[in-house]
């Protein structure tokens, strides 16, 4: 999505305050979108809690969705190559759904 210049060919400088970079663990993803934009919803679903709890939203204008889509699709080809092939268990075939890590209904195990 960026390479760390901006059209001029400049250096770009990225702020990150210190609670962003934390970061927030998310293992559900929620993809919808509008005629002008996609909106990334991503949860933490847990086993024995009822509810999905949303801990980001990322809202993007189509042409910004793509060059993500391109930019994680590069980035997957290189830690495949350096670590080897991501394995998906019970892959289901393409189509809309959500990003789920496990069977959500089913029973947890510790």
């Amino acid at each position: 999505m960026a390479d760390n210049k901006n059209q001029q060919g400049q250096g770009l400088q990225i702020e990150l305050s210190q609670e962003i970079g934390q970061g927030q663990y998310a293992n559900l993803a929620v993809i919808t979108h509008s005629s002008s934009d996609f909106v990334l919803d991503f949860a933490r679903v847990l086993p024995g809690l009822p509810k999905a709890q949303v801990k980001s939203r990322v809202i993007l204008a189509p042409e910004h969705a793509k060059r993500l889509l391109g930019a994680l699709q590069e980035n997957i080809m290189r830690y495949e190559q350096a670590y080897g092939t991501i394995k998906i268990p019970n892959q289901q075939p393409a189509g809309p759904r959500t990003i789920a890590p496990f069977n959500v209904g089913g029973q947890g195990e510790a």
